[in-house]
């Protein structure tokens, strides 16, 4: 059977945002051993670059299938490279991935049961909405739901963006989780189309409600830095399933407006949090932890690390002119637009939690007096901040951060990609 590759918008988009954030995190990576986690680093990082390009222009089901696992085993394997507990993250990870992908190629059977095609747009014409339609898409959204850790299946995402390597964790949750929910789309835009369940699409979507709301509270309580933006994570994921309910439940304008909104939010997430998690490496490489009390008063020595989380905590909360703002706009319109006012206030609440742990993280980094409280241990925090970050550590940080809002001042070029589709004709 040949292997059909075809490309859209919204493959453009990830290939490009996966094209920056990999050669950033190279380059950063570039700059110490300790970042990476060993000379291995470099071969798994160009087979997650291979593994997502391939998941981005796969037009059939099973290459599709192929291609996400590639991304998986190179991302267990990445994790792992932290050693240690790291480990250990990377076997759960590995463990409730193949779960995700067991459920996503019994899903693959039906359709191809039904529909005798594995290629994604035919399989899409010949289906027909039912029992079958229905038991597939469940299967694949569920699976593909572990993978892009989806409230409650997020276990695996915490621990192991904390045990990871500091060059690892951005390319995890900026680019890793994006994959499984790119092919989340494509199961439900191309292949259901029309014929998708309202009643699964609005389960799905007070799934990413409730997810939304969760991983900010448990942000919220986080000692480490490294945690607090996993949790943030996890909230964030939350957005990108509104996406469902909005196109399957809401009309055209509603849908348009729905489907560019969480296309910007996907890209922000992927630019802001590799741009945290970057900045996050550099503050631990500098005080040997990313325990928040032990980075107390860190902005004065580390301004360009700290800068990146503030602008890429602006972004993910939503303030303008960040790209964030815009596809949270978006999305608030297509909630009016369709009726479903029920997920405004999933926006509200999922912004204003984001400020609070943000304002909390840059509180404590901010905090001019945090040698004062400590007294008698100021010689020993003075010996941790001994270690000079490279300068391109903190550099490449803030550029991912400063183009949140560039992209966010130039929306419409981005949001313009989405008049392509693998269907034909315009979003």
């Amino acid at each position: 059977m040949a292997i059909v590759l075809a490309a859209d918008g919204f493959s453009a988009a990830m290939l490009v945002l996966t094209g920056v954030v990999g050669i950033l995190v190279a380059i950063y990576g570039s700059a110490s051993q300790t970042l990476t986690g060993g000379p291995w680093f470099w071969s798994l990082w160009l087979l997650l670059l291979a593994g997502l390009n391939a998941v981005y222009v796969s037009a059939d089901l099973f290459n599709t299938y192929v291609a996400l696992e590639l991304v998986t085993v190179a991302g267990v394997a990445l994790v792992a490279l932290g050693g240690g507990a790291a480990q250990r993250a990377a076997l759960r990870y590995l463990l409730i991935a193949v779960l995700g992908s067991l459920l996503f190629l019994l899903g693959i059977a039906f359709v191809y049961a039904e529909t005798g095609t594995l290629t994604l747009v035919q399989a899409g014409l010949r289906i027909d909405g039912g029992t079958t339609l229905f038991v597939a898409l469940g299967a694949m959204t569920l699976g593909l739901a572990v993978k892009t850790a989806l409230f409650p299946l997020h276990s695996w995402l915490p621990p192991a963006h904390a045990g990871a390597p500091a060059a690892v964790s951005p390319l995890m949750s900026a680019l890793v989780i994006k994959a499984s929910f790119f092919v989340a789309v494509r199961m439900w835009t191309v292949l259901a189309g029309e014929s998708a369940p309202v009643m699964l699409a609005n389960a799905v979507g007070a799934v990413g409600a409730v997810g939304t709301v969760w991983g900010g509270i448990l942000a919220l309580r986080q000692t480490k830095l490294k945690k607090v933006i996993a949790y943030s994570t996890v909230a964030q994921v939350g957005y990108l399933f509104l996406l469902f309910p909005l196109v399957v439940a809401g009309g055209p304008n509603a849908a348009a407006l729905a489907w560019q909104g969480v296309l910007l939010i996907a890209v922000a997430h992927g630019l802001a949090k590799a741009s945290m998690f970057m900045a996050a490496g550099s503050l631990a490489y500098a005080y040997g932890s990313d325990e928040l009390d032990v980075l107390r008063g860190t902005a004065s020595r580390l301004p360009t690390a700290s800068m990146a989380i503030a602008i890429a905590g602006v972004s993910l909360a939503g303030l303008p002119p960040t790209l964030a703002f815009v596809g949270k706009w978006q999305v608030l319109r297509a909630s009016l637009e369709s009726g479903q006012w029920w997920w405004v206030p999933v926006l509200l609440v999922g912004g204003l939690l984001t400020f609070a742990y943000i304002g909390r993280v840059l509180a404590i980094l901010l905090d001019s007096h945090g040698d004062d409280d400590r007294g008698g241990n100021d010689g020993e925090r003075t010996n941790q901040v001994a270690v000079r970050v490279p300068v391109r550590m903190q550099w490449t940080a803030l550029v991912l951060a400063v183009a949140t809002i560039v992209l966010g001042v130039r929306s419409l070029e981005v949001a313009d990609l989405l008049h392509v589709t693998l269907m034909g004709g315009e979003q």
